[in-house]
Formats: structure tokens, sequence, C-alpha cells
């Protein structure tokens, strides 16, 4: 279950890359935009705003996610992505952030690219720190005796979550695309105590806490945090530097 306040806690840097994703697309006037995966709404009016006449299709798995959508005024309806093909109107598509969550994401943009019409545009960002200490920290844990029977499958399944950016190069590549993948380390000033905690709740942690009662959930947030702190500790002002890592894909099909 996704909890939307805890989401948008760090709203402003988890919103840079979208802009820096979406300021890669050149489209004009798209007929249709797709915000695939587009939780709680609060970038979903950006695209709105950049593309005025184009019809908006706001999607998202998490029934949560789309209530906060609704309430902020988008028309988001629930869906699964693998439920989702593009139509002959579709000329944006971005999705921000979601593909992570979807084991098999790759083959899903196989199928996607090339059923695009001409002049169509995806954009994409995911998560690449699932190496970082952050989420080694969460696996080690996770595999500890005390955890294991309950989280040791979801943490290893955590661990190969994105592929590289050569990967969603190829996946991308068709006869007619041009394709565009980058990579971006983010050095994030968090302020506020055990911030890293905070921030891994809102996003890595929400499977764990699905599987986990009150009392236990409380207990491993508990033992994670000391070892986040020591992974990530404190500056002198109270500030913690948090490194992260992101990579981002264009396709753009050309009209001609």
């Amino acid at each position: 279950m996704w909890d939307p306040k805890k989401y948008l806690d760090f709203a402003d840097h988890r919103a840079r890359p979208f802009f820096e994703l979406i300021s890669r697309i050149d489209a004009e006037k798209p007929r249709r935009v797709v915000d695939l995966g587009c939780g709680p709404g609060n970038l979903t009016g950006v695209l709105a705003a950049r593309w005025p006449d184009a019809e908006l299709d706001a999607l998202d798995s998490s029934p949560e996610m789309v209530q906060e959508a609704q309430e902020r005024g988008i028309n988001a309806r629930v869906l699964d992505v693998h439920d989702w093909a593009p139509d002959p109107e579709t000329d944006v598509v971005v999705s921000n952030a979601v593909l992570q969550w979807v084991p098999d994401h790759l083959s899903l943009l196989a199928e996607w690219l090339p059923a695009l019409s001409p002049g169509a545009w995806f954009a994409m960002q995911v998560p690449g720190n699932f190496d970082a200490p952050s989420h080694r920290e969460i696996r080690a844990l996770a595999t500890e005796a005390r955890w294991q029977a309950q989280l040791a499958e979801i943490a290893l399944r955590s661990a190969d979550a994105v592929s590289t950016p050569a990967d969603y190069a190829t996946a991308l590549a068709t006869d007619d695309t041009i394709v565009d993948v980058w990579e971006t380390t983010y050095l994030q000033r968090l302020s506020g105590p055990d911030p890293v905690l905070e921030w891994v709740t809102g996003t890595a942690l929400r499977p764990i806490r699905a599987e986990l009662d009150d009392e236990d959930w409380r207990e491993f947030r508990t033992e994670l945090a000391a070892r986040l702190r020591m992974a990530y500790p404190a500056r002198s002002d109270g500030t913690t530097w948090f490194p992260f890592r992101r990579i981002f894909a264009v396709a753009h099909k050309p009209s001609s």
C-alpha cells in the first residue's frame, strides 16, 4: 500500500528528475499525453499545463495514489501497466520513477515502442541506487535470521529492480527511433531526524511495510535507522548528504 503523504515528504527532490526528463521531450502539439504511473498527481498537472490541448491520460496501479490525484483535480484511474498499450493517438508517454516496481518492464518497453505512432515520444526515469548503502542495508537487515522468513524474498527481488543504461537503450531502440539515455547522481541535502530512513520509508520500504505488523515495523525501522545513521552521518549543521543515482531514457519516433 502506498502512502501519498509520506511519498510527498521530499517532493522537491523527487520532482527535479521529472522536470529534467520532460525537458528532453520536443513535442509541440500532442494529441494524447499519458502519465504512466501518475502517483499522487502532483506532477501530472505540469503535463497538462505544458500541453493544454492534449487529452491527458493519468494512470496508476495504486488506488491510494489515484485517489490523491483525483483530489488534486486530476482525472486519474487505476490501471496496471501490464494492461496498458498505446493507442494510435498517443504522442507522449511519461513514466517517472515507476518501472522499477515492474520486474518485466524491459519486455514491456520492447512491446510499447513499436506500437507508438510516428512522431511519438516515450520518456522514462528510474532510480539507479539499488546498490547504494541505503538499499544494501535494507537487504542486509531483511536477510538476517530475525527477518529472513518474512522479508528475504522481497529483499532479493529489489536487488535487480532496474537494468543498466545500455539495456534501456537496447530495449527502446528500433529501426525508426532516436534514443537518448543518460544517468545523473544527485547529491541531495536532507534535513530532519533520520532523513534517509524517512526517504526510503516513502519508497523502498513500502513492500516491507506491507509484510509487517505495526510492532515488527517499528522494530525493523529502529534497527535500520541505526545502520543508516552510520552509512550517512549527519553534518555538524544537522543536515545529511544523500547521493541518489537516476537513469533516464527518451525515445522519439520521427514522423518521416
